[in-house]
This record gives structure tokens, sequence and C-alpha cells, in this order.
């Protein structure tokens, strides 16, 4: 065999993406001091599969104002859905995670919350590579020391919208 030909390896991995959205838009808005500021899901998704297979990607959020463009979005790049939590994404998150452990070989939870550290320790138990990706100074120690990977999310993965200028209506004045 030839030592200076180099194989190529075909990755054949199938990865479900879960975002516990909450959790990631008040990392990143901790981080830049701005609630406009958003994931840049064009350059971050390629980037966490690193050239592996997309099974799934869901973003679960507590609260009934989700964007609809991030709703069209995900389901138009990534075959993606966004999914209202009742109240935190936590249990809803959890569920996905455990639906897709038998379906999937990579399971990435973007979230940096330590309620997480079981269902990582579960998932692993049962075969399936977990990642976090989040951003560091939000996220728990314990859930990176138990993931197999953590994708740092930093502001090349983020972007701020311009501030919406509300329209002023005139007052009326009263004689």
């Amino acid at each position: 065999m030839n030592e200076n030909r180099s194989e190529e390896v075909n990755i054949s991995q199938s990865v479900a993406i879960l975002v516990d959205g909450n959790n990631i838009e008040r990392s990143i808005h901790e981080e830049t001091g701005d609630a406009n500021t958003m994931l840049n899901f064009d350059k971050l998704v390629p980037k966490l599969l690193d050239n592996r297979g997309l099974n799934r990607l869901v973003y679960f959020r507590e609260g009934k104002q989700i964007s609809s463009k991030l709703r069209e979005r995900l389901h138009f790049h990534y075959h993606g859905s966004v999914r209202p939590c009742h109240k935190s994404a936590d249990i809803p998150l959890t569920i996905k995670a455990m639906q897709l452990a038998s379906k999937v070989d990579t399971i990435i939870i973007m979230s940096g919350d330590s309620d997480f550290v079981e269902l990582v320790r579960h998932l692993k138990s049962e075969g399936v590579r977990v990642e976090i990706a989040a951003v560091p100074r939000t996220t728990s120690h314990v859930l990176v020391d138990d993931a197999d990977y953590f994708h740092e999310l930093s502001e090349e993965y983020w972007f701020t919208l311009a501030a919406k200028k509300t329209a002023r209506t005139p007052t009326k004045k009263r004689r």
C-alpha cells in the first residue's frame, strides 16, 4: 500500500439538531447586549454537520410569538420545524431526543442548560453521540464535560437586525 496516498473517508452519520430556542437566544442577547441578535443558520448548520447528513432540525421555543420568517427559513432550507412550547423547551426537547435516539447517530443539542445533563448521559448510554452547541460563557461546565463534543457558538454564527423604526402617529391637539 502506498503510504503517500491519502484515502478519502466517507462519513455517513445521520444527525439531528435540537434547539432550545429561548436558551440560545437569551445567551446570544446576553453576550451582545442586543435583543435583535439572531442565529445565522446558513453558517451554523453546515459547520455543525461537518459533512454529515441532517436527519432533523427542530427549534423549540417557549411562547406564542415565533417568527414566521424563522419558521419558513428552517422549513425551506433544512426541512426543519419550529415547535412552540407551553413553558420551557426542556421536556419537549428531551422527548424528541428520546424518540430520535434509535434513528440517528448523533444528536446536537443547542443549549447550555445544565437541565440536559441527564439527557446527555442517557443518550450516550444508548449509543448515541451527543454534541452540545452553545455560547461558552453561559454554558454549564458539567454539560460540556459529559458531551462527546462542544461547538462554541461565537459572533461568527449570529447577526444583528437593524432596529425597527416605529411610525409615530400624530396626536390631535384638543381645543
